[in-house]
């Protein structure tokens, strides 16, 4: 399955938006939807440009080594990033990561996200919580941060509460 056709967007999502559902495989073939994903707890979307790069293993360690704050606080977090999920998968398996990491391979969602870096056509790294709302997932809380750093976790999982 596939997301259809999503709006690219110029500027980072903001809390209180409504949030782009789409459906992408994970790094074990699976389909991940949006939608379905907010009705049991929020998601933390976790944006990066790249598997088997530096900051963004240090990112993913860390969520690996904190799964249990994050399942405490009901939330699913996922690792989206332009990689095939084939490359996910080995990276996944390589690290021992636990995430599901989800593969933006045709960058639709990190545009609708305002998440996509052009120079290098990956995503750009940012932090998105969704929640459900009436009408669907909204945002919660959101944060895009420059390339060179890494995620807040203590932050993020501040925002949650």
């Amino acid at each position: 399955m596939s997301t259809p056709t999503l709006s690219p967007r110029e500027s980072f999502i903001a809390p209180g938006e409504a949030a782009p559902d789409f459906t992408l495989k994970d790094h074990n073939r699976n389909d991940f939807t949006l939608s379905a994903a907010v009705e049991k707890g929020d998601v933390v979307l976790c944006f990066f440009p790249l598997a088997f790069t530096g900051i963004c293993g240090t990112e993913m360690d860390c969520i690996t080594k904190d799964l249990a704050k994050w399942s405490a606080k009901g939330a699913q977090v996922i690792g989206i990033s332009c990689d095939s999920f084939a490359t996910l998968k080995a990276w996944a398996d390589a690290s021992g990561y636990k995430q599901t990491f989800l593969a933006d391979m045709h960058r639709q969602v990190c545009k609708a996200y305002g998440m996509y870096w052009a120079d290098l056509n990956v995503s750009g790294r940012g932090t998105v919580i969704i929640t459900k709302g009436p009408k669907g997932p909204v945002v919660k809380w959101s944060q895009k941060r420059e390339i060179k750093n890494a995620m807040n976790f203590d932050e993020v999982i501040a925002a949650m509460s």
